[in-house]
């Protein structure tokens, strides 16, 4: 896990599913203005099922895809576009095509698990444009996992840059994550990703399995913010890392800012950890503390964050809320 790992934001994505696909151009465009900064390889945007998936059946998008594409480049400085498909609701003619036009950097074209000759023209198409391409196998619990790698092999041939596992019912168990990810790590010569979703409560500790296992790319959401239960909560996995001394290279203060300034709003009822619950348990401290933390930083004008850190160095426990003060007012004394 000493590795430097990718990190695919599909907040502007899965998330559409949880909102019925209403995202504005106010909040595409607030999402990537807050994250372009914040270390992510790529930031997916769409309709929940991706490119030409608005319909009836599906949902009715907003806002087109070539609105919503058009809108988060111009808003992504540092940072890639991505665009997902599922072929049979998009065309390269009608969506991949327009897509480039728009400055999409990244497709991930996906498919069932045991359907991946469907995502073959797409795949070769994109990389013949000189543009990056993953396959990603939907579901992958309801296959064997000598079928996944089966699968995953066919997309590799197709010019596939990499293979993301996505764990779209949120099924799986550790020994699943294990045994499926050493054996495309095993068996296939380009990158492998995960998917978390969060239905037995394990996205974030899947996704760590997954590093652990050699994953080279983990895709996730800020707050969990997707369909169902939700997915890894991208924010609360970079503070588990940053905890274990693993280098991610992304700024956690900006995950935690957008979480709760811009995706709290969108998703008022998500389920997903606040930010001061992550730096909490990064830092160490009981959750308790979180009232006086919030309390102190108003008065002394410091970040409430902050406050956790330091009084994780001081090692508190339960009884010494008194020490909150005096590590708030010590930190807006540095800060003059």
């Amino acid at each position: 896990m000493e590795k430097r790992c990718l990190f695919f934001d599909s907040t502007l994505r899965d998330g559409c599913h949880a909102i019925k696909h209403q995202l504005t151009k106010e909040n595409i465009r607030d999402y990537c203005l807050g994250v372009d900064a914040a270390g992510l390889d790529v930031v997916i945007v769409g309709h929940g099922n991706g490119l030409g998936a608005s319909t009836l059946q599906t949902g009715l998008s907003l806002l087109s895809d070539h609105e919503m594409l058009t809108c988060a480049k111009e808003n992504l400085k540092q940072t890639k576009l991505g665009a997902f498909l599922i072929p049979g609701y998009g065309t390269i003619k009608d969506d991949i095509i327009p897509a480039i036009e728009c400055g999409v950097d990244l497709f991930c074209i996906a498919a069932h698990c045991t359907e991946a000759n469907v995502t073959r023209q797409h795949i070769e198409y994109i990389r013949s444009q000189g543009k990056e391409a993953y396959g990603v196998l939907m579901m992958y619990h309801m296959a064997s996992v000598e079928a996944i790698v089966e699968q995953a092999h066919k997309m590799q041939e197709y010019g596939a840059l990499g293979v993301i596992i996505m764990d779209s019912a949120g099924a799986s168990v550790p020994g699943m994550v294990r045994k499926t990810l050493y054996s495309l790590k095993d068996k296939l010569a380009v990158k492998i990703g995960f998917h978390p979703h969060n239905n037995l409560g394990l996205a974030v500790s899947n996704a760590l399995l997954a590093l652990d296992c050699g994953a080279d790319i983990i895709d996730a959401t800020v707050r969990g913010f997707g369909a169902g239960a939700g997915n890894c909560q991208l924010e609360a996995l970079a503070a588990t890392l940053q905890k274990e001394g693993i280098k991610t290279g992304l700024d956690l203060y900006r995950l935690l800012d957008v979480s709760e300034n811009i995706i709290k709003d969108i998703w008022p009822n998500g389920s997903g950890l606040s930010a001061l619950s992550i730096v909490s348990g990064l830092s160490g401290v009981f959750s308790s503390f979180t009232t006086h933390v919030i309390n102190a930083s108003k008065r002394f004008h410091v970040d409430p964050r902050d406050i956790f850190i330091e009084l994780g160095k001081h090692k508190v426990v339960g009884g010494q809320e008194d020490v909150v003060v005096e590590v708030a007012m010590n930190l807006a004394q540095k800060s003059k």
